[in-house]
Formats: C-alpha cells, sequence, structure tokens
C-alpha cells in the first residue's frame, strides 16, 4: 500500500498476509477479522481503529503507533513490536503467546485478565496499565515502570521484578507468592503491609 492517511475505512475480513505497510495513518478504521498474518508495517500510526479477531500471528512492527485502539479476541502469537506505542489501546481475551516487546510504551493499556505468561517486558512503559487479574507468572519485568498501574489480583508467581517501579497499592493488591525481587523493593513490600525494617 502506498503511503498517506486513511480515515474510517473498512477493512473487514481483509487478507493482507505478508503486506509491508510504511509511512501510513489509519484513523478509526475498522479491521475485525481481517487477516494480517505476517504483516509489517514500518513508521504507522492507528488511531481508534478495531482489531477484533485480527490475525496479526507473527506480525512485525517497528517504530509504528497504536493509539486508543480495541484489540478483541485477537491472536498476536509471535507478534513482535519494535519501538513502538499502544498507549491507551485496549486488549480483551488476546492471545500473546511468545509475543516480544522491544522499547515499546504500554501507558495506560488495558490487559485485565490477560495471559502474558513467560512474556519479556524488561524495561518497558506500563505506567497507569490496567493489568487487574493478568496472569503475569513467569514474565520478565525488569526495570519495568508499573508506575500508577492497577494491579488487583495480578498474578506474579515466577516474575522478574528487579529494579522496577511499582507503586505501594500493588504489594497489597496483586498477588506476589514466588515472584522475584530486589532488597529495595522487599523493604517496599513489607513496608506496604504495615511491617517494620529496622
Amino acid at each position: 500500500m502506498s503511503s498517506g492517511t486513511t480515515t474510517g475505512a473498512d477493512f473487514t475480513d481483509a487478507v493482507l498476509v505478508g503486506e509491508k505497510l510504511e509511512d501510513r495513518s489509519f484513523e478509526g478504521c475498522d479491521f475485525t477479522g481481517a487477516d494480517l498474518a505476517t504483516l509489517r508495517t514500518v513508521r504507522c500510526s492507528f488511531t481508534d481503529c478495531d482489531f477484533t479477531a485480527v490475525d496479526l500471528g507473527r506480525s512485525r512492527h517497528l517504530s509504528s503507533a497504536f493509539r486508543g485502539c480495541g484489540f478483541d479476541r485477537a491472536h498476536l502469537v509471535e507478534a513482535e513490536f519494535a519501538g513502538c506505542t499502544l498507549l491507551g489501546s485496549m486488549f480483551n481475551d488476546c492471545r500473546w503467546r511468545a509475543a516480544r516487546l522491544h522499547e515499546t510504551d504500554l501507558t495506560l493499556v488495558g490487559l485485565t485478565r490477560a495471559d502474558l505468561r513467560n512474556l519479556d517486558l524488561s524495561g518497558l512503559r506500563l505506567r497507569e496499565a490496567n493489568l487487574n487479574e493478568a496472569d503475569l507468572r513467569g514474565a520478565d519485568l525488569r526495570r519495568a515502570d508499573l508506575s500508577g498501574a492497577r494491579m488487583l489480583r495480578t498474578r506474579l508467581r515466577g516474575a522478574d521484578l528487579r529494579e522496577a517501579r511499582v507503586e505501594p497499592d500493588a504489594f497489597v493488591q496483586a498477588d506476589w507468592e514466588g515472584a522475584v525481587i530486589d532488597v529495595p523493593m522487599a523493604i517496599a513490600y513489607a513496608a506496604a503491609r504495615g511491617l517494620r525494617v529496622e
């Protein structure tokens, strides 16, 4: 596809397998049910687009933005996002297995009840993300910025959170049993639970 801006277009059930989109902008477009497997985007932006039931398996996204988009039952297995932003996008019942996210901004992203087991989320910005009831068991969250993230009943068994930034509320609301943390975080955890550290 050539460069330019597309507004309000209907891409329902479109087949764009293996396509490469470069320097394109999409606003308010509907990609419901589209087959976008192995799609590659470079410096593209998607704003308020609907990705319900799309197949983005093995897709690659470089320096692209997905702002305020809805991903309901999307297939994201082995998808890769590098240098991207997913600001304010909502993910519901999506398949994330073996997805890769590098230097990607997940600020204000909705990941309620998301299955993020064993994903490498190290160093990512997850500020004010909704991680309520998300499954992060075994995930790599080292140096991740979880400031303001909602983590009610978030499962963290086996997750590595060393050097991560976490709000005190998360120490009370999330399930930390079996998580890997560093000494400063252990002190903050104890303080959040009313213990005195001397």
